[in-house]
């Protein structure tokens, strides 16, 4: 069995905090890249919300312009919706980077 100090992952944690704990007594914080995928999951993120709040607005604004509430909402929000799942797919198809 190997002791506390013999113990390479030990060791090999111990220095990556002390240079971790010296980076920050020198202001020096590492800066990291968002994990893979992060651009992806943002941008389906934006088709979540987007697209169907989009589809919502023009079907209310052309419900009270033409006077056929409310089948212009209901109409634009259910397109809104399957296209945000469309792009979504075709999303869910590229590498991540």
């Amino acid at each position: 069995m190997l002791a506390l100090s013999d113990d390479p992952i030990r060791s090999d944690l111990d220095r990556r905090i002390a240079d971790a704990k010296a980076a920050v007594r020198e202001g020096q914080t590492p800066v990291r890249k968002p994990g893979k995928g992060y651009k992806q999951g943002s941008r389906v993120l934006a088709e979540l919300i987007g697209a169907p709040l989009g589809g919502g607005v023009i079907g209310f604004a052309l419900d009270r312009w033409l006077g056929t509430s409310p089948w212009g909402l209901l109409i634009l929000l259910v397109l809104s919706v399957i296209v945000a799942f469309r792009n979504i797919y075709k999303i869910s198809k590229e590498r991540a980077e």
